[in-house]
This record gives C-alpha cells, structure tokens and sequence, in this order.
C-alpha cells in the first residue's frame, strides 16, 4: 500500500453505489425507499440507500432462478468458472483501495486493517476457490460387479447470504466465492449499516464475467429484506453470519417456508486461556490486546473473556494493560491508527450499557469505560479492562461485540476448562502454554470449532471456521465450505 495515500481526499473523490444490483444492473427499490448510511468516522451521511423490501427480494431471486435454470453459470465447466473467479479477484486487488476506504468509512474500522487485512483477505478467498473448483472429485461407490453407483456433487441452485456489518467484505467473501464457484446463483443481503462496499463489488464480479442474474445484492433491513429471503419459497439454501439470536429465526423461517438449507456462524465469547508456563508472556499479552481490542472488539472470536493463571495474574494484567494505551481510539483514515469507531450509534450505547452493568455487577474496572471522541460526532469508546469478573456476570455469559475484556483467575487446568466450557457459545478458544501434551489434552476438552494455541493466528482460507453450541453450525472456509453449497447425488447404474 502506497504510504503516501491521502484517505481524506481520496474519500471526497469516492462515487458511492447505492442502488440495489439485480440481473446486472442497478436499479432502485421498487417501493422508492431509500436508508440513511452514516458513517461512524463523523456521524455523517454517506448516502441515500436502496431500502429493499420483499418486492425485491423476490425479483432478485427470480432473476437468480433464471440464470440458474438456464445455467448460464451452472453449467458451466469448473475451468471456465476458475478463470471468471481468478480475474474477479484480480479486479477485487486492482480495487482495493477504493473497497478498503468504503469499508472505512461505512463501519469505521482503521484504513490500515481494511486495506491490508480485510481486502488481501477477500481477494484471496475467491482466488483460493476459483482454483480449487477444478480441483475437485466424484466418487464411485463400491458396487458389485453388476451396478456403478455415481455420486456427484450439484449446486443447490439459489443461495442467500446475509451477512454483518464487521467485516463486510470479508463475510461476504467467505459466502459467495464458495457458492459461485459450485455453480450457484447468489444473492447477498449485506447489513444495512456497510452496505456500500458489497455493492460495488457486484459492479466487479459483472465486470469480471459474472453473468447477470447470477450475484444480486439487496441492501435493506434485517426485518424486512433479511426476512423475506429468509423466507422465500424459491431459495434454496441461507447462510447467514451474526447473532445468536437472528440466526434461530432464519431456523424459524426455513421451517415455515421450504425447509431450506441453513448454515450458521453466530456469537462467541471466546476464552483464552494463559497459564503460568507460557514460553512467552509478552506474546501471549500481545495476542490478548489484539484479540479483544482488534476491530474495536467487534470480532465474533473476539477474545473477551481473560482466563488467566493466579499465580501470574498482576504481571499479566498489567501488560495487557501498558498494550491496551497502543489501540487508543483515532481517526480511523489515519495509517496510523489502531483502533477506530463503533459501527453505529446504537452499538454505542449497547457496549455502554455493558460497561455499566458490569461495574454494576460487582466486577472492577481497571481502564477504560467511556465514550471518547464525541467532539467528531462518530461513535468510539476507549479500550476496555474489568477485573475480578465471575464467570456468572453478564459481561463475561453475553457477546458484548466491543472493546470490552472481562479477567477471571483460575488455578488449575481443570479449572480452566470447566470455565471456558461454562457457556453457551463455543467459536473459539484460545490457549498459551509451554506443556505440548496438556496443549492437546486441554483442545480435545474445549468446546469450539477452533482452538489456537500460543497465537491469535486461526489460519487461513485453508482451514474450516465455524461453531459449536449457539455459535452456529456448517463452516466457513477451506473445501469444507463447498459442502453447505452442493448436495450429493447418487446414480446407480444396473449394469449386470
């Protein structure tokens, strides 16, 4: 990335997107409507947005249907949708900068994160699954000699997405890059608070080769737009990620309309667990402001809750502490900045209300807690440590999705497990530790998708990302993720 770039300019030069992409082209909701899209920098409006309704919905859908039935993309060969993918991600680098700022502006994340995490991220997803699709085999069945059974994997036909706010582009990736390159038709619900990038880039996948009707995207609201696909008689499969709490009714949904397939990645209150025997404490305190802090907290893996050995736990708190000063919240389009804004208004105040219930609770707050930055008119709260937290509280059973970390001690490996265990979600867990054999032991005890050991670092697009309990179910990420997208056909053949 060019150091020299000057994000507050090149913002003033942006063309925003903010109309609804169907069969190609963008065009208005039919009812007219249109949303304001603030940004949590200042608390301005960005744009005036298509507030798509089931109306739309139901045209996206069909117009998903009939590239589907038709197989414009369906049917084509897996090399011939590798190259369509492969330059689509070549579009999505040679854009990068222009999709990093949007996602800036519409959520508030810093510019350095968006561009040189988030976006190498998505360009590398549908890199990744561009390559692999032809990469990939059927099966035959071991059969007498008188039968062949064939098992074919097939694209669904029509996938929903809907996916939030933190990540925008990102989510959306992990989403449509597998779906598209199993042969799917896509329509994407972005969140209705950073719908703006997911817009622009369905302008790239049409210019990448992407034909009409085949990625759609309807910004609008969960109530409304996120409903009536989840909803609707003609899709075929959902996949959402967000809360717990939406998830169950996309579950509600599919089984009043057309039991479609739904796949889940929902909250977390991820547990990362120290012990005293940690190789590095320093790394493992640089894992933990990061895991909490990143994206201002508003991570479904964040790491909010500290399990931290008591024989260790002043030193360590106190360095998490010194490390917490280096995400002060700034001007997001600074390159230097390393935490930037709360999404939205409403985020704000959700946090907040944590942040009192906890002190009200009995647990000690030993920094942070407040709003700063109000002078901007954006929406940013100071990195955010309790100590004394009892696994019980509401900040350490509730996702939080903020800046917000919640230290409880522990004196044995036992002990440990059984707190990390002691929820309802189950994404992920993080463990710090010397002892290779009580590593393995503690991961097969844990009760989540991933578990990181003496890192942060949860791997890439290679490896399947996902939950267990009411985090979710299916998985995002690696090969596994083409499975939520396909449905095995057998064909058995009496040849005798």
């Amino acid at each position: 990335m060019d150091a020299k770039i000057d994000w507050h300019s090149e913002a003033a030069r942006l063309i925003l997107r903010n109309k609804a992409f169907i069969e190609g082209k963008f065009v208005d909701a039919a009812s007219g409507k249109t949303f304001e899209c603030i940004s949590p920098v200042d608390g301005s409006v960005l744009a005036h947005v298509a507030a798509c309704d089931s109306e739309d919905v139901d045209r996206a859908v069909k117009a998903a249907r009939g590239a589907f039935e038709k197989g414009v993309w369906a049917d084509q060969a897996p090399k011939t949708r590798k190259r369509v993918l492969v330059k689509f991600a070549d579009l999505i680098q040679k854009n990068a900068n222009e999709l990093a700022l949007l996602e800036t502006l519409d959520m508030g994340k810093p510019i350095i994160n968006a561009r040189q995490g988030d976006l190498r991220a998505v360009a590398e997803c549908v890199r990744w699954y561009g390559e692999a699709i032809d990469k990939l085999y059927d099966e035959i069945a071991p059969t007498p000699k008188s039968a062949l059974a064939l098992i074919t994997r097939e694209p669904l036909g029509v996938v929903g997405a809907v996916v939030p706010w933190n990540f925008p582009l990102l989510m959306a990736a992990w989403k449509f890059a597998p779906a598209l390159a199993a042969g799917n038709s896509v329509v994407l619900k972005p969140a209705e608070q950073s719908p703006l990038s997911a817009l622009r880039i369905a302008e790239i996948a049409a210019e990448a080769g992407i034909p009409p009707g085949v990625f759609n995207v309807v910004p609008g609201f969960g109530e409304t737009a996120g409903q009536a696909l989840g909803r609707h008689m003609d899709v075929d499969a959902i996949t959402f990620t967000g809360s717990t709490e939406v998830g169950k009714l996309f579950l509600k949904y599919s089984g009043e309309s057309n039991m479609k397939v739904v796949s889940l990645e929902c909250g977390g209150k991820t547990p990362n667990i120290v012990f005293a025997d940690t190789p590095d404490l320093d790394a493992a305190a640089r894992g933990t402001a990061d895991g909490i802090f990143y994206n201002s907290g508003q991570v479904c893996d964040a790491a909010s809750r500290l399990l931290v050995e008591d024989k260790i736990h002043d030193a360590f708190l106190s360095k998490v502490a010194a490390l917490a000063k280096n995400y002060a919240p700034a001007d997001p389009l600074d390159e230097k900045t390393q935490m930037g804004a709360m999404v939205d208004s409403t985020q704000t105040k959700r946090v907040m209300n944590y942040i009192a219930k906890g002190q009200e609770e009995g647990a000690s707050l030993m920094l942070g807690g407040k709003q700063v930055r109000q002078e901007t008119g954006g929406f940013y709260i100071e990195p955010t440590i309790f100590d004394a937290v009892d696994n019980r509280m509401t900040i350490a059973c509730e996702e939080i999705f903020g800046p917000v970390l919640s230290t409880i001690r522990f004196k044995t490996a036992e002990d440990a497990v059984k707190l990390a265990n002691d929820s309802r979600y189950g994404l992920e867990a993080n463990l710090w530790t010397n002892d290779l054999s009580k590593a393995h032991r503690i991961a097969r005890a844990l009760r989540a998708g991933t578990v990181t050991v003496n890192t942060r670092d949860g791997g890439g697009i290679e490896v399947p990302f996902g939950g267990y309990k009411q985090s979710g179910f299916g998985r995002d990420k690696s090969l596994h993720a083409l499975h939520k997208y396909t449905q095995l056909k057998t064909t058995y053949i009496n040849v005798g």
